[in-house]
């Protein structure tokens, strides 16, 4: 099970275990990060499961969709970094992985 690294929206790290074959939104809504709304429920129908990944690990994550690009279109928090975490598989790749909630829009 992956060890990935959560920042919250005040800059607090927290070691955080991520099961496989979850996605980093479900892991870090159940480890209780009430910053992370996730309204849609995983369905990449809105923005507020937006995260910033370490830059080191954007490569070894799927591809961005088109309809997750242009979500994240409307968030002013955007950055090269970002991505839905709805929208990104826990794997092995992730190990270390510090993954920062995005503030809110």
């Amino acid at each position: 099970m992956p060890q990935i690294i959560v920042v919250n929206q005040s800059g607090e790290e927290s070691n955080v275990e991520a099961a496989e074959g979850r996605t980093l939104m479900e892991v870090i809504r159940d480890s209780g990060f009430d910053e992370l709304l996730a309204l849609c429920g995983g369905c990449c129908s809105c923005a507020t499961c937006h995260v910033h990944i370490d830059p080191e690990y954007m490569d070894k994550l799927p591809a961005m969709s088109e309809d997750e690009n242009d979500l994240l279109d409307s968030s002013d928090h955007r950055n090269q970094y970002s991505r839905l975490s709805c929208q990104v598989p826990v794997t092995s790749v992730l190990e270390g992985a510090k993954i920062t909630i995005a503030q809110e829009d």
